[in-house]
């Protein structure tokens, strides 16, 4: 069929007949030869020991064996029609001996393959001569009151061995339904951490990099807007653009070396609360005013310190991306049990974009995104927005009770 093309009405029955009737595999048709076999077998060793009405003429008897071997050529079909198959075998049994081996067949056949109230139905109309039988038990001959017990007997067992059958079927069928979710299950898991590691992988990027970059393209602009600057002027400016864009490259360096190795590198340390005042120290070099105080009893877990770092580091590039030249306030404060307050607030500038950039600097609003993500994966919250004419980001972090030293920034 070709792609886009809707399959006709005819194509539509003609895949719904095969879903209701699938093609017979090869051990299909060898299941079905056996049974076939074995009915015909079953016949022809019983005919011996089943008592015959004397008197039946010889064109009977050739029609009753004629009848079995159609019958049993018939039972091919009993898994188109196993029902009405069924039937006709269950009442031609009674006149015939030869049809009881197919009859027999069919009955487990429906057992095995049909819901419990199909089942029901034909073992009922197995049964019904039963009572009559047992009314006259006492009248019947000995021979054809073995030969009738024997007969209801086996196909209580055919029933039987169809029911069990089917259960087994059942079985399967649910261990490898349920084998399948399972295997879907692992796979949306597998495909859910991936996403999660993708997250985490650009996160860490921008949170990395943003912040080297926007000093970078402050100093850039520095230069490009004050051609007449001294020349000391532009020699720091182009030293701190140098030095930006080598220490861009080595976090890049060391983020890539993380996605190789793995997180669990002790070669490659990452920031913690105590290098807050190295980044605020490369901010003021940039020419940001930023006011910054740290009250902080003991030194915070390390992710918590980290998480820290992060909230400042992207609350300095976003003052210097989206307000240049206002004054920002950063303060840390907290202690053991108390949890990690960090705050970071500058005046709203609007319209204004980073000096010498030519226009905003591109990812506005993923790094807060990511960082209110990174701070719920921590344990705390983060705040930010707009309030009473300043833009404000809080964050909460959580910080167990236990005993530390003073730490206090300047």
């Amino acid at each position: 069929m070709r792609a886009g093309r809707r399959p006709g009405p005819g194509r539509r029955l003609d895949l719904a007949v095969m879903r209701k009737n699938p093609p017979r595999t090869r051990r299909a048709w060898a299941a079905d030869i056996g049974l076939v076999l074995a009915a015909a077998c079953f016949a022809l060793v019983t005919a011996e020991n089943v008592p015959v009405a004397d008197d039946l003429t010889y064109g009977q008897r050739i029609a009753d064996q004629l009848g079995g071997a159609l019958a049993c050529v018939a039972l091919f079909w009993r898994r188109r029609w196993p029902v009405q198959l069924t039937v006709a075998l269950l009442v031609g049994a009674k006149w015939g001996h030869y049809l009881a081996g197919p009859a027999m067949v069919a009955v487990y056949t429906v057992a095995s393959t049909r819901p419990w109230r199909t089942t029901a139905w034909i073992a009922g109309a197995a049964f019904v001569p039963l009572p009559f039988f047992l009314a006259q038990l006492e009248s019947t001959e000995r021979a054809r009151a073995e030969s009738a017990v024997a007969y209801f007997a086996m196909i209580a067992a055919a029933i039987g061995w169809g029911l069990f059958r089917r259960s087994r079927q059942q079985l399967i069928e649910s261990l490898r339904e349920r084998a399948e979710r399972a295997e879907e299950d692992a796979a949306l898991r597998a495909e859910r951490a991936q996403r999660r590691a993708r997250e985490d992988i650009a996160r860490e990027m921008h949170d990395v990099l943003a912040h080297r970059l926007s000093l970078l393209s402050v100093h850039a602009g520095a230069l490009e807007f004050n051609p007449g600057a001294a020349p000391a002027e532009v020699r720091r400016a182009a030293g701190v653009i140098r030095d930006s864009a080598h220490q861009a490259l080595e976090d890049l360096r060391q983020v890539i070396g993380v996605l190789r190795s793995g997180p669990a590198d002790p070669a490659r340390p990452q920031p913690t609360l105590a290098d807050v005042p190295r980044l605020v120290a490369e901010s003021r070099e940039a020419g940001a005013v930023v006011r910054y105080s740290a009250t902080v009893a003991g030194e915070p877990p390390a992710g918590t310190g980290r998480t820290a770092y992060r909230v400042v580091q992207e609350a300095l590039t976003n003052a210097r991306k989206h307000a240049p030249g206002t004054p920002v306030t950063v303060s840390v404060r907290g202690g053991p049990g108390a949890g990690l307050t960090v705050s970071a607030v500058n005046p709203l500038a609007a319209g204004a974009v980073a000096s010498g950039s030519g226009g905003p600097i591109p990812g506005a609003g993923q790094g807060l995104l990511g960082l209110a993500e990174r701070t719920m994966l921590a344990g705390g919250r983060l705040e930010h927005g707009p309030v009473e004419g300043e833009f404000r980001v809080t964050a909460r972090l959580p910080w167990a009770a236990e005993p530390g030293c003073h730490i206090s920034g300047p």
